[in-house]
């Protein structure tokens, strides 16, 4: 094949990378949708390292598990201050019902703020044995299905 029949293909590559980029949003990290979406990654990174110490992917760490735990109940507080009470400009994940269903956003948030408050306070138990955690943990991360399922726009 002559490398003039590639140009074609290789403008068609750049010039749609070049298209992907503009169409993303970037979020001002500043705003209630850059906050929360910050904290919400914060969680799922902690939340990720909690679980892959318990799952066997990483080796169980009692002290890091401890300020996992004890961290991710201090995140699970914080989002819900950056959902105002209309529904804000931007590309967000979150679902209209967030903002129409109120009163159950808020019930499942204090659902997840409980579970991960429990999985501090059994971290806090000494000896920390990972089959002791594995259930409260659980219900952390049912906790943050339940909320997904009903108001999260995958």
């Amino acid at each position: 094949m002559s490398r003039n029949a590639l140009f074609p293909s290789r403008l068609f590559v750049v010039l749609l990378a070049c298209l992907s980029l503009t169409a993303c949003e970037p979020v001002d990290p500043n705003s209630p949708l850059g906050k929360r979406k910050t904290l919400f990654k914060q969680m799922l990174k902690t939340s990720e390292q909690l679980g892959g110490m318990l799952r066997g992917r990483v080796k169980f760490d009692e002290p890091a598990f401890v300020a996992g735990a004890s961290s991710l109940a201090t995140l699970s507080q914080q989002p819900w201050q950056h959902f105002p009470q209309v529904k804000d400009e931007g590309k967000s994940s979150a679902k209209d019902e967030v903002w129409n269903n109120q009163l159950r956003f808020n019930e499942l948030a204090k659902q997840l703020e409980s579970a991960t408050a429990n999985l501090a306070l059994v971290s806090s138990q000494k000896p920390l044995i990972p089959s002791n955690v594995a259930k409260p943990f659980k219900q952390v991360e049912n906790a943050c299905e339940a909320c997904h399922n009903e108001f999260r726009d995958y």
